[in-house]
């Protein structure tokens, strides 16, 4: 995963990560932009062995089911998912509670659900819940909320870029002199200002209108405190970026489209056309990067082994690679 998003991103920027808690009991809370990369970009960015509470409707397919298993990831039930299903929250949670205790990490998207707006989305309280049930069975020992700001420059783009920004630890003692319903109010508050700290805050009045004016100024929305500091000064105090197509990417466009016709053909006719939510357009992408791609040089490899021997082999898989990286790094 780690090498895949290296090839998929220009560039990815880190921030406070030197700052992470070691061996403690860490629940990550992120905003949730852009579907299972997101995930994917806490898992190898924190330093931390993590597991993943995701929204249910995501493991239906049994292929699908087994691949987010495979990942840590465990589903967390909603009202919209079947009354019946909010039960089995209880054991849920509460094998997340015993994680933590044995000083695991536990990554939770707590606005409940994904969208590519550029803002922080109310909180759903369900994250306050393990928090709560930690602090009643182990009075004695504190979890490390830590907020995370994923900033995407375009969320739908092989080759972009992305920041991901850890705040300050909030330690879940500092709640333990509010009662559960004066903690779970305290709790959503300060997360989600934290939140809002670390990431692009377009309002939602006049969003679209916002938006394009960030647009037109070039803003880069990986840096969310520039661009807040844009919004808030009514584009009056904006950094631009400047923006230009590399012409070595215009010329290595059509070498890299010929080297993966068949990816690209699958791609854009097979797969894109059935994904229904806009946010898992790049989730897709990355998959096919990450599964397709390699397979099908693997074959040309392969191919080329046999009719021409290793040594130019070899030097056709390089030269591929070397071309496919520095296409989504220029």
């Amino acid at each position: 995963m780690q090498l895949g998003l290296f090839f998929y991103y220009n560039k990815i920027i880190v921030k406070g990560q030197s700052s992470l808690p070691k061996n403690q009991p860490i629940l990550f809370l992120s905003n949730h932009q852009n579907g299972l990369l997101d995930a994917l970009l806490i898992a190898t960015k924190t330093g931390r062995f993590s597991y993943f509470l995701t929204r249910a409707g995501v493991f239906k397919k049994p292929l699908v089911s087994w691949f987010l298993h495979s990942l840590n990831m465990r589903p967390v039930y909603r009202v919209r998912d079947g009354w019946k299903t909010i039960t089995k929250n209880k054991s849920v949670f509460s094998n997340t509670v015993h994680l933590l205790h044995a000083n695991n990490a536990v990554t939770i998207f707590p606005e409940g659900n994904h969208n590519l707006e550029r803002r922080v989305r109310p909180l759903s309280k369900g994250f306050t819940r393990i928090i709560l049930e930690f602090r009643f069975l182990y009075p004695n020992q504190a979890i490390q909320l830590i907020p995370i700001g994923l900033n995407y420059q375009d969320p739908k783009t092989m080759g972009s870029n992305v920041s991901v920004y850890f705040g300050e630890a909030i330690p879940s003692k500092s709640y333990n002199h509010l009662n559960d319903f004066e903690a779970t109010n305290k709790i959503k508050q300060d997360v989600f200002q934290s939140l809002r700290n670390l990431t692009t805050q377009i309002p939602l009045a006049n969003y679209n209108t916002t938006l394009d004016s960030l647009n037109k100024f070039k803003v880069d929305f990986t840096n969310p405190k520039s661009v807040n500091d844009c919004i808030l000064s009514q584009f009056k105090n904006c950094q631009t970026q400047a923006v230009k197509q590399s012409s070595l990417k215009v010329i290595l466009k059509p070498i890299i489209y010929l080297l993966l016709c068949l990816p690209i053909f699958i791609w854009r006719h097979y797969i894109k056309p059935k994904i229904k939510e806009v946010e898992f357009l790049s989730t897709f992408r990355f998959a096919i990067s990450i599964t397709l791609v390699p397979l099908w040089l693997l074959l040309i490899f392969t191919t080329v082994w046999f009719a021409f021997g290793f040594a130019p082999s070899l030097m056709f898989i390089l030269t591929s690679l070397l071309l496919i990286l520095i296409y989504n790094k220029a």
